[in-house]
């Protein structure tokens, strides 16, 4: 094993069912007996906010993370990244079992190749970031067992020291919040996080952050999917959506997302939105082939009503939260792409009119 520290956070569920707490203990109990491991106790982390105390914290953690949480891996890793927690995917082989019955159509493959990612033009820390879902075992000693298979893989971890003491809200409290570019290699990271690991763990190789935060929701971009089409701006009519300085889509204002509603997820062409808490999979960040939503998005997606197509659910979502906000419902007059009309009007039975132009073109005139 290599001599370095590994960091693995472990994020508590929403609920309090006793079999989740149980499994989350065990877990931690056993990682607490591996040497040159330490584990971080936090809340879950998609309730979070960015400039709290958890996150504040884990922009300072240097090296590789293991983060295990209730959530699909796809999500988790998203979620780090918006705060600031960036890296690269690691592999786990630890993950939930899915049935990919999803189609696949000969050009998606192209088309993705032509679409540039905005992981592509921004790319993140050469670190890796795995994430395990606690839905893929109920069992602890399967989780102990990958974290000391991914701490053998001899990652450039620095060691963690390890004072006499404990962390204390206060210390936390004298860092400014960081900015989106502060990570693992920035001056800033270099500069300031020896003085808030130096006195995270203390005597324990087991920490805990308590903090608080009230249930979200919230969409979360895929970046390695996005390929910043601006369709999500468009179509959300609610100012979560904004554009960065480098004109970049971004998640501007999280908590003007009306709670329950996925519309934009749905008329997203990459399936690059998440909402973590959603009982869709693919809606919550399951691994789903992006070129299967051309074949069918009403499946993909879990349209609510039969016969309904993913854009006409998006659209009568979206209606619903307008005027649960006392606004008047817009129907397909607003926000709707060239993209999304042109399939609408395919998914349309044909009427008299088709029939007789396709009696036409069928004369060889």
């Amino acid at each position: 094993m290599p001599s370095s520290t590994l960091t693995v956070i472990v994020s508590a569920g929403q609920s309090r069912n006793p079999e989740k707490r149980e499994l989350e203990q065990a877990v931690v109990d056993g990682l607490s007996g591996l040497a040159q491991v330490n584990v971080l106790r936090i809340p879950h982390l998609y309730d979070l906010a960015k400039d709290g105390e958890t996150f504040q914290t884990l922009r300072q953690l240097e090296g590789e993370l293991v983060l295990i949480t209730w959530m699909y891996t796809r999500a988790a890793h998203w979620i780090l990244d918006r705060n600031g927690v960036r890296g690269q995917f690691g592999l786990v082989e630890l993950e939930q079992d899915f049935d990919d019955d999803s189609e696949q159509d000969a050009d998606s493959d192209q088309d993705e190749q032509q679409s540039e990612r905005v992981t592509a033009t921004y790319p993140r820390p050469s670190r890796s970031i795995y994430t395990l879902d606690f839905r893929a075992s109920s069992e602890a000693r399967e989780f102990v067992d990958e974290v000391l298979r991914i701490s053998t893989l001899g990652g450039n971890v620095p060691s963690t020291p390890n004072p006499s003491a404990p962390l204390t809200l206060e210390m936390l409290q004298r860092f400014d919040s960081p900015t989106n570019d502060t990570y693992v290699g920035s001056p800033s990271a270099q500069t300031e996080a020896p003085s808030v690991l130096s006195t995270l763990f203390g005597t324990s190789s087991v920490a805990s952050i308590e903090e608080h935060p009230a249930r979200r929701w919230y969409p979360v971009i895929d970046f390695s999917r996005c390929t910043n089409c601006m369709e999500c701006i468009d179509f959300c009519l609610f100012g979560v959506y904004g554009i960065d300085s480098v004109e970049t889509i971004v998640v501007e204002q999280a908590d003007n997302c009306r709670k329950g509603c996925p519309a934009c997820s749905r008329v997203c062409p990459q399936n690059a939105i998440i909402f973590p808490q959603h009982k869709t999979p693919a809606i919550a960040g399951a691994p789903v082939d992006a070129g299967g939503l051309k074949i069918d998005l009403s499946k993909l997606f879990g349209a609510p009503d039969d016969g309904e197509d993913a854009a006409a659910a998006a659209v009568r979502e979206r209606d619903e939260q307008l005027v649960l906000a006392g606004r008047e419902a817009v129907g397909t007059s607003t926000g709707i792409s060239e993209r999304l009309a042109a399939g609408r009007a395919q998914a349309q039975p044909p009427d008299q009119l088709d029939d007789l132009l396709d009696q036409l073109d069928s004369l060889d005139l």
